[in-house]
């Protein structure tokens, strides 16, 4: 009996944790988001149903909040894990000074984000005394300056994408870099007997080895860029719906603690949503790479 019951027994703490700060928030979570005039002061409620979804989906600040998240998922993944590869490859054919490259490009990683953030901005921003570094350079080559941090969409948007893809970047040049040595060298060795072209003995050789590395990070890319809310907030500021780049995350927070705050169902609803569509798109994800294997 205490055979069976061990097992269990070592994993009781695990289980508990994971309870408490996983299991019952999002049971709460699901409670809230169908307690329709939920008031907060109170503790009351005066219906159950589907408003709070409705709200959320009708609400112009999480569709624009929802627009912002999918750009900055569908430009900054693909985008972050091509550059990641071709960085890794080749900081992986250097010799020399190999180790002081890789230390270079691992350095954002272990900066603070919101010290990213103000360098970015001195980099883009205009003030009544500059036009930012960039757009020094813009005008040097005959352009015409942008304000990228208070300009159109477009400027901002490109700037929060470099940003994040800035951030983003050294953690999967080391993962990359990590699944590029361990590939057996000796496959090399056939393929340079055999006469193989560089680009047919990465095809064949380097891009299935590390497929299972490059299928992780893109599935996390995506749940990472689906969460991102500090990005936007070391660019824009707090008032993210005033920017007009608010993300569905930073949608969540204000409705609970922002000035128009206070509105857990609503919070809760929205963050269903996000649950949903990262659920979605990490399975099919994860479908595609199982069938690839």
């Amino acid at each position: 009996m205490y055979r069976k019951i061990k097992p269990w027994l070592y994993l009781l703490p695990a289980m508990l944790f994971l309870g408490c700060f996983l299991v019952y928030p999002l049971l709460d979570v699901m409670v809230y988001s169908v307690e329709e005039g939920y008031n907060s002061a109170s503790q009351t409620y005066f219906g159950v149903g589907p408003y709070n979804f409705s709200y959320v989906l009708h609400d112009p600040y999480f569709i624009q909040a929802l627009k912002n998240t999918f750009l900055l998922v569908v430009i900054t993944v693909p985008v972050s894990t091509l550059l990641a590869l071709f960085i890794s490859l080749g900081l992986n054919s250097i010799q020399k000074l190999k180790d002081l490259f890789q230390t270079v490009y691992f350095l954002p990683y272990v900066t603070n984000t919101l010290a990213v953030g103000l360098v970015f901005m001195i980099l883009f921003k205009k003030t009544p005394y500059s036009d930012g570094l960039i757009n020094v350079l813009i005008q040097t080559f005959g352009g015409k300056s942008v304000d990228f941090i208070d300009g159109p969409y477009w400027a901002k948007m490109f700037v929060l994408c470099i940003y994040t893809i800035w951030i983003v970047l050294p953690f999967k040049i080391l993962i990359l870099t990590s699944a590029l040595a361990s590939v057996n060298q000796d496959y090399y060795k056939a393929a340079k007997i055999d006469g193989t072209s560089r680009f047919r003995t990465f095809m064949r050789i380097t891009l299935p080895m590390i497929s299972p590395m490059l299928f992780y990070l893109i599935i996390t890319g995506f749940i990472g860029a689906f969460k991102a809310y500090s990005d936007a907030v070391a660019l824009f500021g707090t008032d993210l719906n005033a920017a007009g780049m608010n993300t569905i995350v930073g949608y969540v927070y204000d409705m609970l603690y922002g000035n128009g705050g206070g509105y857990p169902s609503f919070a809760s609803a929205a963050a269903l949503i996000l649950f949903a569509i990262v659920l979605t798109i990490t399975c099919i994800n994860l479908m595609i790479s199982g069938r690839d294997a």
